[in-house]
């Protein structure tokens, strides 16, 4: 392994030069002349694959509506949590941090709840504000992000956000937010929280946070839940019945003479 120290780094591959970044460095490496695979290989980079796209899908569908800075590790710790969640574990989802040095429970020491009707509720609480030599925070943020999503066509039905702001110098007594996002696919729930002080919201990455607190699989309807009916069986026509043999010749039957 090299570092690169220039004044124009890169990431990717030129020829058999590869560079990429580790932290925060730029470093090169050659790349491979040859690449043994086993089935285990090739099984675990098809999972890969398939957690990195379901990534990309998630953070398309709820990035534009963050209003933070996720850290620089997202793809990777999205990947990551969905491949330890397993392929079809959209409920492994939860608890998901897109800002990784903070999560919602520093701001919301009691956890809110979403139910499936489409309302969160916030329980009451003391809220902590933050504060530096510019004074202490005034408000606190709340952001309901929902957004549904088809995983089995990759594509985004829905989106919608409501926001609340929260007098951090008054006794908070909880707080009710309802979103509706009706479409075909699996609803992911965020809340996004940041605290503002006088001039603005605190740039610090420590008061800003944004989880995964639900995820809500589609309903299947009663029609498809519903037991086929049964078809009654057609009677087939009756055999005909047949003469009593009493005796064979050369494999043949021989009817009993009156």
């Amino acid at each position: 392994m090299a570092i690169l120290d220039s004044m124009i780094p890169f990431t990717g591959r030129i020829g058999n030069v590869i560079s990429y970044k580790r932290d925060g460095k730029h470093c090169l490496r050659s790349a491979p002349t040859h690449v043994r695979q086993t089935d285990n290989t090739r099984r675990a980079a098809k999972y890969f694959g398939a957690a990195s796209r379901k990534g990309a899908l998630i953070r398309s569908a709820i990035s534009p509506e963050l209003d933070i800075y996720p850290d620089s590790y997202l793809v990777n710790r999205l990947n990551s949590y969905i491949m330890k969640a397993g392929r079809n574990n959209h409920a492994g989802l939860v608890n998901f941090r897109f800002n990784g040095y903070t999560g919602l429970d520093k701001l919301l020491t009691q956890p809110p709840v979403f139910s499936k009707d489409g309302t969160l509720r916030i329980p009451a609480q003391r809220l902590e504000a933050y504060s530096n030599l510019y004074g202490s925070a005034k408000q606190l943020e709340v952001k309901l992000i929902a957004t549904r999503i088809d995983f089995a066509t990759r594509s985004i039905t829905g989106s919608e956000a409501v926001t609340i702001t929260i007098d951090l110098e008054q006794p908070f007594n909880g707080a009710e937010m309802s979103i509706d996002v009706p479409g075909k696919g699996t609803l992911l729930v965020v809340v996004q929280a940041r605290q503002f002080v006088k001039d603005g919201d605190i740039r610090d990455r420590k008061w800003y946070a944004a989880d995964i607190v639900a995820v809500v699989e589609q309903q299947q309807s009663e029609a498809s839940l519903a037991k086929p009916k049964s078809h009654k069986k057609l009677t087939g026509i009756p055999a005909m019945p047949s003469r009593k043999a009493t005796a064979n010749q050369n494999r043949q039957a021989v009817n009993k003479r009156e």
